[in-house]
């Protein structure tokens, strides 16, 4: 079975050389390999400002996200990849967030107070990585700003089911093949 794949790359400095440019490379090739139709969003190229009213909630996203957003509505799934930054995603991939979910798009507020999940009918693949061993991050620190994108953002606006890769010693060159063959593989299969 074939999907419409959305990919965003998240790391939020867009020089090529970070890992996660690689592994979103590595995922869309094994996409293209595997016969689904591929979009790719690179986050940290894109120049968007922090939110600080919440009524711009209400308004329309910058036209870069706009694109993201139309991306979005064709595909059946999304692949997010981003390095953990202090312990969650860094700054600017939470502002990217803010405008995607601006004017009811991925979450609308209705008058009962429960937010009607706008996406619905999407699976995500959340790709993290990371200095400290992953295991480290769920066993220690129980992996709360992975969870916490996960079920406040992704969940709320319908997402599921959402599939988490999380890479650790991301500094240990030896190991950087395996991941990249992992996530192509992931790619293939469109999962």
């Amino acid at each position: 079975m074939t999907h419409t794949i959305c990919i965003l790359q998240g790391h939020p400095h867009s020089d090529p050389a970070h890992f996660c440019h690689a592994l979103a490379g590595a995922y869309a090739e094994g996409a293209d390999e595997g016969g689904h139709t591929v979009s790719y969003f690179d986050i940290g190229a894109m120049d968007l400002p922090f939110l600080r009213d919440p009524k711009d909630f209400a308004t329309p996203a910058p036209e870069a996200v706009r694109q993201v957003q139309q991306a979005v509505l064709q595909a059946d799934h999304l692949v997010i990849v981003y390095p953990l930054w202090l312990g969650t995603m860094p700054a600017l991939v939470k502002a990217f967030f803010e405008h995607f979910a601006r004017a009811n798009f991925a979450i609308e507020a209705n008058a009962k107070g429960w937010p009607r999940q706008m996406l619905k009918g999407r699976s995500a693949r959340v790709i993290v990585t990371m200095g400290m061993p992953a295991a480290a991050y769920r066993l220690m620190f129980g992996a709360h700003g992975v969870k916490g994108f996960e079920t406040g953002i992704l969940g709320m606006a319908g997402i599921g089911p959402i599939h988490e890769t999380l890479i650790g010693g991301v500094d240990d060159e030896k190991h950087r093949a395996e991941w990249l063959r992992k996530v192509r593989d992931q790619g293939v299969r469109g999962d």
